[in-house]
C-alpha cells in the first residue's frame, strides 16, 4: 500500500479517504459485536436520530483486535509513525430516517482524566463524569482521527462535508467561512473504507434523505503526552 500520496493529501487537504481497509467479513464481525452490547450504560446516548457509544473502545474491547487489523496499522505506523496511542472513541450510529443534522465545526476539545487549572486550558466541561477541554492549539495540530465506515457512506446518508485546507487556519469560526474563497468537499466513503481526517477541519453532515442507515467508528490519536499530572480519559496503546 502507496500511502505517500495520502500522507500529502492530510498535510494539504486536511483529509483523505482510503477505501478497501476492512473485508465484508469484518465489518460484519464488528456490527455484530456492538450488536449485542448493554445500550443502559450513561456512555450511551439514544433518540430517533442518532445512537452514539462514547469510550467505545473501553465499553468494548473485544472489538479492539477487529479494529486494529494489518491494513490499520500500517497505515497509522507509515503516514504518522511509531509513537501514536488512542485519545478518544465514538461510534456513531445515524438511522434510516435521522433528522440528525451536524453544522460545521471543528473538534476542538480533548477527553481527560480531571479538572485542572493550567494556562492556555479551557474552557471546560463536563459529560457522564467525562472531563472534556480545548487544549492549546499545538495539542490539536498533533491529533488525528480515523473514521472507519461500517456502511457505504454518501451525500444522502450523512456523509461528512469538509472545507479542504480549513485544519491549518487554526480556530476558524464557522460564523465567518468566506464561501467566495472556500469550497465544500462530499466526502464518499465505501464501507470497510476510512477516511483520516485532522480535527481542525471545518465538517460538519446533512440529515439522511435516502433511507439508509450510517454507523461510523471515531477514533482520534495522539503521540503527545499532556502538562502537570494531566492524562487522557481514554489513552489506549496498541500494537504498531
Amino acid at each position: 500500500m502507496n500511502l505517500q500520496n495520502h500522507k500529502d493529501l492530510i498535510q494539504e487537504n486536511g483529509f483523505t479517504i482510503i477505501n478497501n481497509i476492512f473485508s465484508d467479513e469484518e465489518t460484519e464481525k464488528i456490527s455484530e459485536f456492538i450488536q449485542h452490547i448493554d445500550t443502559s450504560k450513561e456512555t450511551f446516548r439514544k433518540s430517533e436520530d442518532l445512537f452514539a457509544i462514547r469510550q467505545f473502545l473501553k465499553e468494548i474491547p473485544n472489538v479492539k483486535d477487529l479494529i486494529f487489523n494489518e491494513n490499520i496499522k500500517s497505515i497509522i505506523k507509515d503516514i504518522f509513525g511509531s509513537d501514536y496511542f488512542v485519545v478518544k472513541s465514538i461510534y456513531f450510529d445515524k438511522p434510516e430516517k435521522s433528522n440528525w443534522y451536524v453544522a460545521y465545526h471543528q473538534d476542538l476539545t480533548i477527553s481527560v482524566d480531571r479538572k485542572a487549572e493550567l494556562p492556555d486550558f479551557g474552557p471546560w466541561t463536563t459529560k457522564q463524569n467525562q472531563f472534556a477541554v480545548q487544549p492549546p492549539l499545538d495539542i490539536l495540530e498533533n491529533i488525528f482521527t480515523i473514521r472507519i465506515h461500517l456502511d457505504d457512506t454518501d451525500e444522502n446518508n450523512g456523509a461528512l462535508k469538509v472545507i479542504p485546507g480549513s485544519h491549518a487556519k487554526e480556530i476558524y469560526r464557522p460564523e465567518t467561512i468566506d464561501w467566495t474563497i472556500e469550497t465544500e468537499e462530499i466526502c464518499r466513503v465505501e464501507k470497510g473504507g476510512i477516511m483520516i481526517m485532522k480535527p481542525l477541519i471545518l465538517h460538519g453532515s446533512n440529515r439522511t434523505t435516502n433511507g439508509k442507515r450510517r454507523r461510523v467508528i471515531h477514533i482520534e490519536f495522539s503521540d503527545r503526552e499532556l502538562p502537570c499530572g494531566l492524562s487522557w480519559s481514554e489513552r489506549m496503546e496498541f500494537e504498531n
